[in-house]
Formats: C-alpha cells, structure tokens, sequence
C-alpha cells in the first residue's frame, strides 16, 4: 500500500467551475484502493488465523489486493471470483501466488461458494468490505485526502459494498463533519438507494454493468449503516455515463481508470452532482484494472458519441477506379478513414452501383457535418448511421 497522490483535473474544473482533485487509487500497488483494507486485515489476523490460509470472494480488485497482501505476509491465498471476471484481474491475481476458483455469475454467488469453503477448508475468511478492519483501512484514502485538501469541500466515492466509502465517510467526518460525502453507484447493480429506503440491506434484481469492480448486488451489514450515517446523498449513473467517464479521465487526465473507478467523473460530467462555484471537490478513482479490449471498445463507442468517428453509407459505380475519388473527397476535408466496407448483396445497391460504408475520424461534430457536406457537394449522397451525440 502507498499514498496514492491527488490530481488536479484542469479540464473539469474549468467546465464545472469548481477546483477538482483526482485521487488516484488507480496507481495503487494491484491496482485499486483494495490494497488498503486487505493489508490491514491480514497484518491484524492472529498466527492461527495466518496458518490456515486465507480466502476471498471478489469480482476482481480484492482478489488482487489479497493476494499481494497474503504473499508479502508469506500467507496461502486462495480467491473465488464470479466465472465473468475479467481476464486481465484473474491473470493478475494468479501472479500474485494466490489460487483462484471460477464460481458463479456475480460476486455474491462467488460469496456463497466462499462460505461453503471456509467450512470444508478451515481457511480464513477475507470479505472484501463487511468487516471492521477492512473498512478501517479503506479509511485511510479518506485520511490522505484531509492531508492533501485541508480545505476540502466534497468527496466523491464509488460504492459497490460500501467497504470505501464507509471507511473514508468515517475517517472525514470524524475529523471534518462539514465535508460532503456523495456516493456513486452504477445504474445497472443500483442497490443502496433502495437499501436505504428500506432499513436493511436490499439485493439489486440485476449486476449488468461495466464497472465490474463495484458489481455488489448488496450492501453489507456493516456498512449500510455507515453510509446512512457518514453519506450525505448518492446518485446514480449510467452505462454510457461510466464510458464517458473512463474516455474523459484518459483523454484529460492520462489516467486509465475502470469503469468502477470512473463513476465520480461520470457524475459530474452528467450533471449528476453539482458542485458549487470555486468548491474544491476530492473524486476518488478507485481502481485502474480495465480490460484492454473493454478499453478500446469504450473508446470507440464515446468517440462515436461525442462526434469524432462518423459511420457514413452512399453508394459509387461499380467499375474500376471508383473509390479512389472518394477518399480523394475525404482526404481534401482532413478526415481519416478508420475503415472501410466495400458492399454489394448487403446494400442492395441498383445494378450498377455497390455501397460502400466508411468509419471517419474527424475533429469533432462540426467537422463531422462539414465532410457530409462536402461529400455530397461532390455528388455523394450520403447517409449517416449511429448513435446521438455527447458534448466533448
């Protein structure tokens, strides 16, 4: 575990008019702030505890953060993680020495397989936020972010478990009882909301989200309580507010953050939460173990968002030489073909003519119009086929 260091994020001040702080769990040893409640968890285990080996259900960045906990302690870790992991964090938790099992379709089927373990192995359990010394040392994110921001206003945290927030709702408030405490959890696995309307810990109908890293059906019972107390409100965001958060943290910040730890980003892109003018605001990147092909799918589907690829369909005469003077016409607006499809049977094109499909990068949505434009000046009808648009 280090201290992670905080970032001001230019961009989104600007636009927000607030002064906004980055911290940056994402470049946390295994990659996410898991590290800080694993290591504490371990360090306080008794011999006899340490002996029989430890265990942990996870969707990912637990499994990680225990795992290079467990080895540094010279501990046996064992790991069982939702079937649907992805790869990049169960490669990563198998370097780390630990054995991982493959069980289920969300973490708390992974939870249950780990119960029934625990009794046939007599291994230590590790749960991954409903346990005391686990959040105690989530808590100390919260610390450090009173270190770095003594005049800090707002913190922005993701919850999945609540393990986080509770610890760093604990940690502040004790110290800065004014600082706000906001929430964050993804549409798609949205269970703290009803869980506080109700009193108790609600299991969420589905876990259909990006942001594996908070995919918890259910708050724990520890720290549902927390968040009631320390948490001032939580919001919401969704699937295509989270990749816009991940594109926006990379694009202008050089930052590779998973889709978990860009929540905050989200919701303050998304207008989600508002922050005051000149309020200065902590947001925290829980963790940075994205998948490289989810990576790039993101990418291109916020790029197709926010204007800059433009799918176009038109047809050209079926002869030889036809093509060439169209990407002349593109070449002369400064756009770059990402791809091109040469169709015949799939456009129904009349005889004589083939459809032709073309991926453009372009600056942004007015250059965008202005190749359309451009291309049908040139007697190239086109039609344009995607998504709606985004502001950059």
């Amino acid at each position: 575990m280090i201290p992670t260091p905080i970032i001001q994020a230019d961009e989104l001040s600007t636009r927000l008019g607030a002064q906004v702080y980055l911290k940056a769990e994402n470049v946390q040893p295994a990659g996410s702030f898991k590290v800080r409640g694993a290591f504490n968890k371990i360090h306080n285990l008794s011999p006899e505890e340490k002996a029989r080996g430890v265990i942990a259900p996870s969707a990912g960045n637990h499994a990680q953060g225990v795992a290079l906990a467990a080895k540094r302690s010279g501990i046996k870790a064992t790991i069982v993680m939702p079937e649907f992991a992805p790869l990049t964090k169960v490669v990563a938790t198998r370097k780390f020495g630990a054995e991982v099992i493959l069980y289920g379709k969300s973490f708390d089927d992974a939870a249950a397989r780990v119960r029934e373990l625990v009794q046939e192995r007599g291994l230590t359990l590790i749960h991954a936020f409903d346990d005391e010394e686990i959040i105690a040392g989530q808590g100390t994110c919260g610390l450090e972010i009173l270190d770095q921001l003594p005049d800090v206003n707002r913190v922005i945290v993701p919850i999945g478990g609540g393990g986080l927030i509770g610890g760093i709702g604990v940690a502040i408030k004790t110290l800065k009882p004014d600082v706000k405490i906001i929430g964050v959890q993804a549409g798609g696995n949205s269970s703290i909301r009803p869980s506080l309307a109700a009193g108790h810990p609600v299991t969420a109908e589905r876990s259909n989200t990006i942001a594996d890293g908070i995919a918890v059906k259910r708050p724990g019972d520890l720290t549902l309580p927390l968040i009631k107390e320390y948490v001032d409100d939580v919001v919401e965001v969704d699937e295509e507010e989270i990749a816009r958060g991940i594109v926006h943290c990379l694009s202008h910040s050089q930052l590779v953050v998973e889709g978990g730890g860009a929540v905050g980003v989200a919701a303050l892109l998304a207008g989600k939460i508002k922050p005051e003018k000149n309020e200065i605001v902590s947001v925290v990147l829980s963790g940075g173990n994205i998948d490289g092909n989810l990576l790039a799918r993101v990418i291109e589907q916020v790029m197709v968002r926010q204007g800059r690829y433009i799918w176009l369909k038109l047809t050209v005469s079926d002869r030889p030489g036809s093509l060439a003077p169209l990407i002349d016409e593109v070449a002369q607006c400064r756009a770059n073909v990402v791809e091109i499809f040469h169709r015949r049977a799939m456009r129904l094109a009349p005889l004589g003519r083939v459809g032709i499909e073309l991926v453009l990068e372009v600056r942004d949505e007015e250059h965008g119009q202005e190749v359309m434009r451009h291309l049908m000046n040139s007697g190239y009808p086109v039609e344009r086929e995607g998504l709606g648009h985004w502001p950059t």
